[in-house]
């Protein structure tokens, strides 16, 4: 019997997402990001979500694609400026469907 290894890209495109794309459930405040220089949520989302404009700086977050692993919330309120202002699970029948282990 032989194992096959799956790398975690291939678990995770098996995942489906239903996102609410009008009513997001993670609201991020862009003055508080802009003051931030740690910037831990570039670095801590397992999907990375958050990512930084190369030319001048800003960094910007998309909820779609979302693990809800709540990793974001906690970085930030501990090594960020607090740019998080909601968090929240999704509203029924939307969000991440894991479909594999």
């Amino acid at each position: 019997m032989t194992t096959k290894y799956t790398s975690i890209e291939d678990l995770l495109a098996c995942d489906r997402f239903h996102t609410d794309e009008k009513h997001p459930h993670i609201v991020v405040d862009s003055r508080r990001c802009a003051a931030c220089t740690s910037r831990p949520c570039l670095t801590s989302c397992p999907a990375h979500l958050y990512t930084q404009d190369l030319q001048d700086g800003s960094l910007h977050f998309d909820h779609l694609g979302c693990l809800e692993c709540g990793t974001c919330r906690f970085v930030c309120a501990v090594m960020g400026k607090q740019g998080i202002i909601q968090w929240s699970y999704p509203k029924r029948t939307s969000g991440v469907q894991y479909r594999y282990g």
